[in-house]
């Protein structure tokens, strides 16, 4: 897949996961991995930018097991985003099915 695409269905996903839980970074990409390959590489400048373009807001939890873990909230720009995301994601995958069906 090319990587500019495939850069912007992770983030779609990351935005998905995050709209039904709040998650901290390795849970996320533990999640995405169950279905593709993926690494903390590509997740975290990702979660960095989302971060800054106001689509989430961090809080810490303390861990038992080390240090305390950041965790990424879908704000109301996020959702409003990932709702675009959606909607673009949506009429894009019905467009190439039509035509791969040869309507």
């Amino acid at each position: 897949m090319n990587t500019q695409l495939r850069k912007g269905v992770i983030e779609m996903c990351i935005l998905a996961l995050i709209e039904r839980k709040d998650m901290y970074g390795y849970e996320i990409v533990q999640s995405i991995a169950r279905h593709t390959d993926i690494n903390e590489g590509t997740v975290y400048p990702i979660l960095r930018r989302l971060t800054v373009d106001g689509h989430f807001s961090t809080y810490l939890v303390e861990s038992s097991g080390g240090p305390a873990r950041k965790y990424y909230r879908l704000t109301a720009m996020g959702v409003n985003h990932l709702a675009e995301l959606k909607r673009e994601w949506f009429e894009m995958t019905d467009i190439v099915n039509k035509i791969l069906r040869g309507e």
